[in-house]
């Protein structure tokens, strides 16, 4: 009877950690390259955000109702910003932004005379560059293929699943990620 009831709690811990806390995420499509790829598994903090806001850089995971599925992308900007992408540049409140995590990639397509970035923000179908209050403004890492607040508009805080915290699987990638 005692193992019964040990087995019974952990299920009901398992159960709680799993649908309240923790979310596992498989990363599919190239729009995060080179830091996350199509088959990584990752683990996504739910509650963080019920803490507090999203800050800028940090990777998160959310609800996109017009395509039907869930995207991971980088925050690059927080209400109240003005964003503006211009070539590979991203400036938030008129100040170019630092993104080591890609740099790498950038001056490897400068090398080659091309641009890492292939659309600009603000375009044609969103025009106004402030984050309205409610709201962030998320990139993919590899910017000529992702699908972004560049086409997308701007993210609901409340489409927000959570932020991509753990690599745990393929094993050989265990890591934290780092924000």
């Amino acid at each position: 009877m005692e193992w019964l009831k040990a087995i019974v709690i952990a299920v009901i811990l398992v159960f709680l950690i799993r649908w309240l806390l923790f979310k596992p995420f498989i990363v599919d499509g190239p729009s995060m390259k080179p830091n996350f790829h199509t088959g990584e598994r990752l683990i996504v903090n739910e509650i963080l955000y019920d803490i507090r806001a999203p800050k800028k850089s940090e990777v998160i995971v959310f609800h996109v109702p017009s395509e039907g599925r869930d995207f991971i992308k980088r925050v690059i900007a927080v209400a109240g910003d003005t964003v503006k992408v211009e070539g590979d540049t991203v400036y938030v409140n008129g100040e170019p932004i630092d993104e080591p995590y890609i740099q790498a990639e950038i001056d490897s397509r400068h090398e080659q005379n091309l641009n890492y970035n292939n659309k600009d923000f603000p375009n044609a179908n969103f025009s106004d560059g402030k984050v309205p209050e409610g709201h962030i403004f998320v990139m993919g890492d590899n910017r000529s293929d992702s699908t972004d607040s560049r086409m997308i508009g701007y993210v609901p805080l409340g489409d927000i699943i959570g932020r991509a915290d753990l690599i745990f699987w393929p094993v050989k990638d265990i890591e934290w990620i780092n924000h």
